[in-house]
């Protein structure tokens, strides 16, 4: 398979030597120029200054008997656009421009690309029909013509940065036909088809891209009659590659062996791990979930980057009073510490940055956790094994024996645990857990309904803290929006506030540092409850979460909307961003 593939690549650089348009020892070195790079050997020659585009567009279309156009003199129909999202024309370095009937017409750079065409032919429905552009018209037309589109997700174009995918996708449709269909393998086949460099290079193209784009989760998903990869890039899931369904087996297995899971068992879901070694970046750890769907098994992949956790209290969204208040009470030698909100919403990071700060030599500090994401120096991180009887009740039981000073329970799932959790809250320990809820004040409510005693809750608890993740607006393409002042009164700032208000919002618009998308990073908006002896009387009176929240709110407690509003004010973070994350108060 090596051999045809070096064929392959080889044989336009030989048509374009014997046609006297470059000479074999300028070919030499754009081979190895093109082996470094990883970049198609058309765009080296014209890097090298060996061709022109004139030159290679002219000779690309006498090539395989195309036309050639000039996109910048010729004009798109804006209604073929809908038929090829912006990734895959930036993928494939193409753009439709025309219709007739039931064909496509598409200009691309590499009229050679036959994974591309078929890929179109698939995903369209249209005979395509193929004519030939300079690479850097047609990048020209791809901005000038899905700049202004308003799907946010069809924005995105996750850049081949090694510039191999093409080339990978040669070899895969090579691999396919070899191998036939991947349905009904032995295992010891499929083990043997992961193995094949085609699938080891498009798996470790996934998990690669993954991190130079900032993913956090990577979704491997088999359907029907589809097979996709997404990325979810601060906190939205962008679909970025569609590998040939066939080969949904070979890459399952391929992710299955880096994680040490059994290839064998596809009726059962499974566990793992991945960590990948990436030169002067060091490593990179992937938590890796399989489980098995009606169509296949689905892939999803957690990246574990410890290089770039914000483990610092101060910049991870707090405003000031409730950094204040928060560090009051995880200051306090006892007494427990709740944190809530969904998956995803960084509770771990709140939790982790808070014992970072309360780390000390003096003090011994254990965690229960499932899973165990980050490893912390100086602090006891166990990980829970259900299966096996280690649940956080029973881990937190064999903590009270190991004189501790500071417990993190990973969740508060039951009475059980909820009780163990308190009862070392009131004999001198600092409990830290979650809860899972909507906002502060339900968390109350949560634990009376699991069986605990309001006396217990009020005797115990320090604070709850809930939070949700807003994405920031792009630095650099950031731009100032007019708003409707009814806008802003009806998300709850006061009309007397209105005009203190500037809204910004990311352009977007051919911004690589955002990929189009207006956002880079999240920030963390707060929600701090402080018992209070007043929030304490109303806990042991019955009071109601609604009750709880007017009092606290009457305390100068800043709801989670009131702190994405101060967020929104302050240019960090979007209106959109605010009703997405956030509940009215009223």
């Amino acid at each position: 398979m090596e051999e045809k593939t070096k064929q392959l690549r080889s044989r336009f650089g030989e048509t374009l030597v014997k046609q006297e348009v470059i000479n074999p020892d300028q070919l030499k070195t754009a081979i190895e120029e093109q082996k470094r790079t990883g970049k198609r050997l058309g765009e080296t020659l014209l890097r090298l200054g060996y061709i022109s585009q004139y030159e290679l567009i002219a000779f690309l279309s006498k090539q395989y008997g195309v036309p050639a156009i000039n996109l910048d003199e010729f004009e798109v129909m804006p209604e073929v656009l809908k038929f090829i999202p912006r990734e895959s024309a930036v993928k494939h370095s193409l753009i439709p421009i025309n219709r007739s009937g039931g064909t496509l017409v598409v200009a691309m750079s590499d009229p050679s690309n036959i994974f591309a065409i078929d890929e179109l032919k698939f995903a369209t429905g249209h005979n395509i029909e193929v004519v030939v552009a300079s690479e850097d018209s047609i990048k020209n037309a791809i901005e000038r013509h899905y700049g202004d589109r308003k799907d946010e997700r069809a924005k995105i174009h996750i850049e081949d940065t090694g510039g191999s995918i093409d080339e990978i996708m040669g070899e895969i449709e090579y691999f396919i036909a070899e191998l036939g269909k991947t349905e009904e393998m032995e295992v010891d086949d499929l083990a043997k088809a992961s193995e094949e460099a085609p699938v080891i290079r498009l798996v470790n193209h996934i998990l690669v891209n993954a991190i130079r784009h900032g993913a956090s989760d990577i979704h491997i998903e088999p359907y029907e009659k589809d097979y996709r990869v997404r990325y979810r890039i601060d906190g939205i899931l962008y679909d970025t590659m569609r590998p040939p369904f066939k080969i949904k087996n070979a890459i399952s297995s391929r992710v299955k062996i880096m994680s040490n899971l059994d290839i064998a068992e596809r009726r059962l879901p499974q566990d793992g791990r991945i960590k990948l070694r990436l030169g002067q970046r060091g490593a990179m750890e992937y938590r890796v979930s399989v489980i098995p769907t009606i169509f296949g098994e689905k892939v999803a992949l957690r990246l574990l980057d410890q290089s770039s956790l914000q483990l610092d209290l101060t910049r991870l969204g707090f405003e000031e009073e409730q950094l204040t208040a928060f560090k009051d009470c995880i200051y306090k030698p006892y007494g427990m510490v709740l944190l809530t909100g969904p998956t995803g919403s960084g509770k771990t990071t709140t939790l982790y940055s808070s014992l970072i700060e309360l780390n000390r030599i003096e003090s011994n500090i254990s965690t229960a956790e499932d899973p165990v994401e980050y490893s912390l120096p100086g602090i006891n991180q166990v990980q829970i094994h259900e299966e096996i009887g280690l649940t956080f009740a029973a881990c937190l039981r064999s903590f009270l024996r190991q004189d501790p000073d500071i417990i993190l329970v990973g969740e508060i799932r039951d009475y059980e645990t909820a009780e163990i959790g308190i009862k070392a809250a009131l004999t001198g320990h600092l409990v830290l857990s979650t809860l899972h809820t909507n906002d502060a004040p339900s968390s109350i409510t949560r634990l009376l309904n699991m069986g605990v005693e309001p006396f217990l809750v009020t005797a115990s608890l320090n604070s709850v803290v809930a939070q949700r993740l807003v994405r920031r607006i792009c630095a650099r393409c950031r731009e100032e929006v007019n708003i409707s002042p009814q806008v802003l009164i009806d998300l709850g700032v006061s009309p007397k506030e209105v005009s203190e208000y500037k809204v910004y919002r990311g352009k977007g618009v051919g911004c690589k540092a955002c990929l189009g998308t207006g956002y880079k990073g999240r920030i963390a908006v707060y929600e701090v409850m402080v018992l209070t002896d007043e929030l304490k009387e109303f806990v042991l009176s019955g009071a109601s979460a609604i009750d709880l929240k007017r009092e606290a709110i009457r305390q100068g407690m800043k709801t989670l909307r009131h702190s994405s509003l101060i967020k929104l004010k302050h240019g960090i973070t979007t209106v959109e961003e605010v009703v997405r994350n956030t509940a009215s108060d009223n």
